[in-house]
């Protein structure tokens, strides 16, 4: 994460930063999207050989992971929510775990401290 900020300008904290962005369909709304490399060690992905993981925003969540499971895609764990959002991994095509992300914006944008525009 060091070498993020010192040469690429990206403000951090201990999870990384988040990058903020405007709703092309309500401009006044902000969203953000996490940013954030792991340790080398790190089980988070669920694969050791995994490098890195997407994190996607959706709508929805539960509805989302019904449609998924009809359509015969892996989901990982259940559902967890928290105060800034609900999450679930599920498996793409060729094993790699996704994390798909219902935000609470309003809640999420109160909690950080790394934010780069």
């Amino acid at each position: 994460m060091d070498w993020y900020e010192q040469h690429l300008g990206i403000a951090m904290d201990k999870y990384g930063s988040s990058f903020q962005w405007r709703r092309a369909d309500e401009k006044e709304k902000k969203g953000h999207t996490a940013w954030g490399p792991l340790e080398e060690n790190s089980d988070y992905f669920g694969n050791t050989s995994q490098q890195y993981m997407i994190n996607y925003r959706v709508e929805n969540l539960p509805l989302l992971v019904e449609q998924l499971k009809k359509e015969g895609v892996t989901i990982v764990d259940e559902i967890e929510a928290f105060e800034y959002g609900k999450f679930v991994h599920i498996l793409d095509l060729e094993g790699n775990r996704v994390e798909l992300w219902e935000a609470n914006d309003e809640v999420y944008e109160k909690m950080l401290n790394a934010v780069t525009k």
